[in-house]
């Protein structure tokens, strides 16, 4: 049998923290009529999904940090997330499925782009989910030290009580300096 892995990043667009990705390799016996998109589930079914996905598939997180992300850009760190997700696998798997039309510098793996693939590839979608449980975790537990950011609600992105925050209090070292309009505060 074919092993294939998904692979999916979350976190592009915050304004703050790394970003992640996960690859999974899902397991023969897995619900994939359950595996969605995870912008299109509930908090609560992501968190549910992840715990199903984990116990019945193999899987692996990465990330770049924010340091990262300012020093090479959002997409070269994504890449190098997903670069990094993969080289975690337990099990080499023979083709890579990436969600969007950029494929990381990995030799020796079969890589393919499917654009919205977390939408058309069971694989790519636990991936997604995954990557944004994770993510999101951790962004929740940074949120509970800067309680002003709200980050809780907003997982670090430009909605106006972030940015009214960002205008009242400044910008923390968890904050990607070169991303408007933080760049234009310092």
């Amino acid at each position: 049998m074919k092993i294939i892995a998904g692979v999916d990043e979350v976190g592009r667009g915050s304004l703050i923290g790394p970003v992640y990705a996960a690859a999974v390799i899902l397991n023969k016996g897995i619900n994939k009529k359950l595996l969605k998109d995870s912008k299109s589930l509930t908090k609560n079914k992501r968190e549910f999904l992840e715990k199903y996905i984990k116990k019945n598939s193999i899987w692996a997180v990465g990330k770049a940090s924010v340091k990262e992300i300012e020093n090479m850009n959002i997409l070269q760190a994504s890449l190098l997330a997903m670069k990094r997700s993969i080289k975690k696998l337990k099990k080499r798997p023979k083709l890579i499925l990436i969600d969007g039309n950029k494929l990381p510098e990995i030799e020796n793996y079969k890589l393919k782009s499917i654009i919205k693939g977390d939408q058309k590839i069971p694989s790519i979608s636990a991936a997604s989910i995954i990557a944004k449980v994770t993510r999101d975790k951790m962004i929740s537990n940074l949120g509970k030290k800067f309680k002003d950011y709200h980050w809780e609600k907003n997982c670090g992105y430009g909605t106006k009580q972030h940015l009214k925050a960002i205008k009242k209090l400044g910008i923390t070292k968890h904050h990607r300096k070169n991303f408007s309009p933080i760049n234009k505060k310092i």
